[in-house]
């Protein structure tokens, strides 16, 4: 089955701030930026990496989504999400790369297969993308993306580094 996979803002700008967002193309068949996440990155800073990459090659990944889904609504999430989760229940068989916990939530009530940036980075590395995940974790917590300290040691144990 192809991989594909909607994206959410935050995975978005915090593998651009690392310069990562190549993961997304190498370990998906198709990636999907809804039309509210990229009006979310794009009320980012002029600089921003991820700001930046869908103004230019990333806008081949914007789609139309239009209202969101009336049960998705509900949840009172921000338009981003609410895209996110609408595209993902209209697409049958694709994962919502998404770091909110509300989102990953509303994902998962939906039955809707939920990827964090952190699995994002696990599947680089079980893919020979990623030699190791520990500077990439310190690049992510230097760019302020915030990692509780056993969520870290987790998923190092897990990525056989620690």
């Amino acid at each position: 089955m192809k991989k594909v996979w909607v994206i959410n803002s935050s995975p978005l700008i915090v593998l651009g701030k690392i310069s990562q967002l190549s993961l997304l193309l190498k370990l998906a068949e198709e990636v999907v930026v809804p039309e509210g996440v990229a009006a979310e990155v794009g009320r980012g800073p002029d600089g921003d990496p991820a700001r930046i990459w869908l103004e230019a090659e990333g806008s081949n990944f914007v789609r139309m989504v239009g209202e969101p889904d009336p049960t998705v609504a509900t949840w009172d999430l921000g338009l981003g999400e609410s895209h996110l989760l609408s595209w993902a229940l209209l697409h049958k068989g694709c994962e919502a790369i998404v770091d909110d916990r509300a989102a990953r939530n509303c994902a998962r009530s939906l039955g809707i297969p939920v990827v964090g940036t952190l699995g994002v980075l696990l599947l680089a590395k079980r893919n020979a993308l990623l030699p190791r995940i520990a500077p990439v974790l310190q690049q992510m917590s230097d760019s302020g993306f915030r990692i509780k300290s056993h969520v870290a040691a987790h998923l190092l144990r897990i990525a056989d580094e620690g």
